[in-house]
């Protein structure tokens, strides 16, 4: 996309020049058409915009970062300046492709950086989620010792499957996220969007008896199950987390529809008293659907 296809004033033809060249990735040739752009148009407010793009053309890609705040720095340089200029000046759609063959880059830098908890967004699998590569991201989460048991590499493994294959495969991964870190289930969603889901989130926001707070995302797969019975086998392959009050409610309603099936009246009456114990408005739920 050229900054106006229409125009055929020189300063617009000099800057179609640079931007033909940025989307080449031709540094060298990007470079001498912004040159004669400013010199003859040195007020154009194109200039500086253009210039970090080519730096970024022109910057070394061979050196990994030597330590985490390298990394951070990169990361915040593309996030803050770079990602914006481009979607100004090369189109939104076509300045986040671009940006995208940055983060890649990034990410290829980032690989030989381990996974630390207190820099915990500081890693190659969201750079690569970035640049839109999900079987990178994930190759890049199970490098990461118990990636499962940590809220982080959970978050990108949930979003690396959803975006390969779908939410049915990132299901049980987004069960488990929601046991073990409900803030970071709410912002994925956020960015997943979902329909079926955002359609379920809206409907459980609005019913359940929680306390309206974020946390409360915990019992959004319990409650589910109420709602969508027809999704037990997927939540079923959800792992063991913390044995947390929302997950064995979660298992108890797995178990509970099972036990219906099968017509066992005598454990059936055991787990739904369990589940009431458990959590009051859950189980008033489950009843209202029976």
């Amino acid at each position: 996309m050229q900054l106006d296809i229409f125009a055929d004033s020189r300063d617009v033809m000099l800057r179609n020049d640079v931007v033909d060249a940025l989307h080449r990735r031709d540094a060298v040739s990007a470079r001498q058409a912004l040159k004669r752009l400013a010199g003859e148009f040195p007020d154009d407010d194109t200039l500086a915009g253009l210039a970090t793009l080519i730096d970024v053309l022109d910057s070394d890609v061979a050196t990994s970062f030597a330590d985490h705040p390298a990394l951070a720095a990169a990361c915040g340089h593309l996030n803050d300046e770079v990602e914006p200029a481009a979607r100004r000046l090369l189109g939104d759609a076509p300045g986040r492709a671009w940006a995208a063959s940055c983060w890649r880059t990034v990410a290829q830098q980032a690989a030989a950086l381990p996974f630390r908890a207190d820099v915990s967004d500081l890693h190659a699998a969201p750079l690569w989620l970035r640049a839109g590569d999900w079987g990178e991201a994930r190759r890049a989460v199970e490098r990461i010792e118990s990636w499962r048991r940590i809220p982080a590499p959970l978050t990108w493994m949930a979003a690396a499957r959803y975006r390969a294959d779908g939410l049915e495969s990132a299901l049980p991964l987004l069960t488990e996220l929601a046991w073990l870190s409900p803030g970071r289930l709410a912002d994925l969603l956020h960015r997943l969007a979902d329909a079926s889901i955002d359609t379920l989130r809206r409907k459980f926001d609005a019913n359940f008896e929680g306390a309206g707070q974020t946390a409360d995302l915990a019992w959004f797969p319990a409650w589910v199950l109420i709602e969508k019975p027809g999704l037990a086998p997927l939540l079923r392959e959800a792992q063991p987390s913390r044995q947390t009050a929302p997950e064995r409610a979660t298992r108890l309603l797995l178990q509970i529809l099972s036990l219906e099936r099968q017509g066992n009246q005598h454990e059936l009456v055991e787990r739904r008293k369990a589940l009431r114990d458990l959590h009051a408005g859950l189980y008033a739920a489950y009843m209202k659907t029976r």
